[in-house]
């Protein structure tokens, strides 16, 4: 089992708590990894993106010149996708880009996500994350007493209301309950700060 230090919000070592193998100790599988990532991304585009065809652009209702005789190419409507202000051909339409990835394969990115956090040393257990008030100056000292200078994902057990409202002004950190975790966040984010009891539930949902 991999062993990890415990600190504390002042930045000092309280102890040690031992990983899951099963969880924070596999290696990680980077096919599924980027699969996970292709997954999540899709799913968060919005899919509006829409042009007309030549049945919804204005105009066209009649034919532009007669079929034979003029010399020219025959035509049906100046809508027509070859016309200047004509229908687009093959153009995008409304569809949502989702897709689901297996769960057994979703469960493998998840703890090759975390184990490479492990394996990289970008994972800080804390003893316990409290705040007696939302205090984003106080959560930035939290962060400055950890020697966190880059991108943070701070998971807790349960919502945390003066957490969440201290975290969200400082770029660069997002908070979510052990529940949320999942592995876009845990691969853009460079640091994980986790709490021990987030530590327990993780490994509770995905051993």
């Amino acid at each position: 089992m991999p062993k990890v230090a415990v600190y504390n919000v002042s930045g000092s070592q309280v102890g040690e708590v031992e990983l899951a193998d099963s969880v924070f100790g596999i290696e990680p599988h980077s096919h599924v990894l980027n699969e996970a990532v292709l997954m999540q991304r899709a799913s968060l585009r919005h899919g509006t993106h829409k042009v007309k065809g030549r049945s919804e652009v204005r105009g066209g209702g009649r034919k532009p010149w007669k079929q034979k005789g003029t010399g020219r190419a025959r035509q049906g409507s100046i809508r027509a996708p070859q016309w200047k202000g004509g229908g687009v051909v093959f153009g995008p339409t409304p569809r949502s880009y989702s897709y689901k990835l297996p769960k057994k394969v979703r469960r493998l990115a998840i703890k090759s996500a975390l184990s490479s956090k492990v394996i990289s040393n970008e994972i800080i257990v804390l003893d316990q994350l409290l705040l007696s008030q939302p205090k984003t100056k106080e959560f930035a000292a939290i962060l400055s007493n950890l020697k966190v200078d880059r991108k943070a994902l701070v998971v807790t057990a349960g919502y945390e209301e003066n957490v969440a409202l201290s975290a969200r002004n400082i770029p660069g950190v997002k908070f979510v309950v052990a529940d949320g975790i999942n592995v876009l966040d845990v691969m853009v984010y460079d640091k994980l700060i986790i709490t021990k009891d987030a530590v327990q539930k993780v490994e509770e949902v995905f051993a």
